[in-house]
């Protein structure tokens, strides 16, 4: 072997050499980075990450830009977090202050109403202001329910439960309504045990049945049916009431919303946005199908 193939033979021994030892410090670097991100990440998804423990000079851009994006994320979550907990208080604040002043309204028109020596306009105007005083107290605990639903001031305990009993439940304090306007309320229920938090699926069930009790013209029909499916349960209740326009199925479950076909109804639009959020929050759903004219079915998947 002359010496020219001797040179090219330790040139390539020693590039081989060379490469095999920057790929081994390359991956070992490497394996470092991901290491320390992890790190950080699992730091940051336990509530402990804090970036001075980190030394930026030691870090690859791509730590030192996720460290920042974590720092701001935690500063974010606490500003939230505080935040949650002015609302929390601005809440029980506004239920506090105005509790007492809207049940003296009624006390005292309702005191009124009972005085026979007063004129009959006088009578009408204080029927007037005990009727919508009770609409105002209704508003106000209708709108603190959803706010401490939303912050999490009351959570829902779901459990194994019977929905047949839930039905029969909230039809017997629905049944008085109906009867006032000679609806006839027809259930048609299996046995089927859901998961739900009864309190507030009563809550959420009601307020879908007093809809469609407003919406229903008298001696009209509403049916509530129970059928068991393998994952759910569905509650369906079915009207012969005035439907609702297509366009409207989206919007129906949004705070305040009031369709035009409605204005001569009374309500506030936050019925059906109460009962969506009440069985979203269990890992249910509501759906809607419905005719003008003809009537509306919901259907409330309660989670087995």
């Amino acid at each position: 072997m002359d010496k020219t193939n001797i040179i090219f033979l330790i040139l390539a021994i020693v590039f081989i050499f060379t490469s095999t030892i920057f790929t081994i410090v390359n991956r070992y670097k490497t394996k470092n980075t991901i290491n320390r991100l992890n790190h950080m990440l699992d730091s940051a998804i336990s509530g402990n990450f804090s970036e001075s423990t980190y030394d930026e000079s030691m870090l690859s851009a791509l730590e030192v830009k996720l460290g920042r994006f974590l720092s701001m994320s935690l500063f974010a979550e606490n500003n939230l977090s505080t935040e949650k907990e002015r609302i929390k208080a601005l809440i029980s604040d506004i239920s506090h202050q105005t509790k007492t002043p809207i049940s003296n309204i009624i006390l005292y028109s309702q005191l009124l109403n009972e005085q026979k020596q007063l004129p009959n306009n006088s009578l009408e105007m204080i029927k007037q202001i005990t009727v919508q005083s009770e609409k105002l107290d209704f508003l106000i605990k209708a709108l603190i329910k959803t706010s401490r639903l939303e912050t999490d001031i009351i959570s829902v305990v779901p459990k194994a439960d019977s929905v047949l009993d839930l039905v029969n439940d909230v039809y017997y304090k629905i049944k008085k309504n109906a009867e006032e306007k000679n609806i006839k309320i027809q259930t048609i229920c299996e046995e089927c045990k859901a998961v739900f938090d009864k309190k507030w699926t009563e809550e959420a069930l009601y307020n879908i049945l007093d809809n469609a009790l407003k919406y229903t013209p008298n001696g009209g029909n509403i049916s509530v049916s129970v059928i068991p499916y393998e994952m759910f349960c569905r509650i369906d209740i079915v009207d012969n009431g005035i439907g609702i326009r297509e366009g409207d199925i989206n919007s129906i479950f949004m705070r305040f919303y009031r369709s035009i076909d409605v204005n001569q109804y009374e309500g506030v639009g936050i019925g059906l946005f109460l009962a969506r959020e009440i069985v979203t929050k269990q890992g249910g759903y509501i759906k809607v199908t419905s005719t003008i004219g003809k009537g509306s079915t919901f259907s409330i998947f309660l989670p087995k």
